[in-house]
Parts: structure tokens; sequence; C-alpha cells
């Protein structure tokens, strides 16, 4: 009968460390779902021209025919 009340009580404790990890892993997540991490620095502001660059060479010419030379 002991060992029965041992097995219920782990089972209990496991199932509510296991809620207890589920809900911090929720809260984490809101917490960088609400975070903005697109301007680390507002004030940098980059000249025209300093975004990502356009495919050349192969990688062009595989994108604009669809196939690869």
């Amino acid at each position: 009968m002991e060992t029965l009340i041992a097995l219920a009580a782990v089972v209990l404790l496991i199932a509510l460390g296991m809620s207890l990890i589920h809900r911090l892993n929720a809260q984490h997540d809101a917490r960088i779902a609400a975070h903005h991490f697109s301007d680390p620095f507002p004030a940098i502001v980059r000249p025209p021209g300093h975004g990502p660059h356009p495919p050349t060479g192969r990688a062009a010419r595989s994108r604009a025919t669809g196939t690869w030379p």
C-alpha cells in the first residue's frame, strides 16, 4: 500500500512540474512575441542601396530561366 501511495505522489509531482514548465514556456513565448527585434537602433539610418543585393551570375540566370546552367 505504501508503494502505491509513493508512486501516486511521484506521478503527481511530475504532473505539477510539467504544468509549471508549460506555463513558464508560455510566459516566455509571450514576452518574446511582445518584444520587437526588427529595429535595435532606430537612430541609425542606412543609405539607399545598402539593403539585400540582387542575385548575380548563375543564381540570377537560374532564377530567371528556372534552370541551372
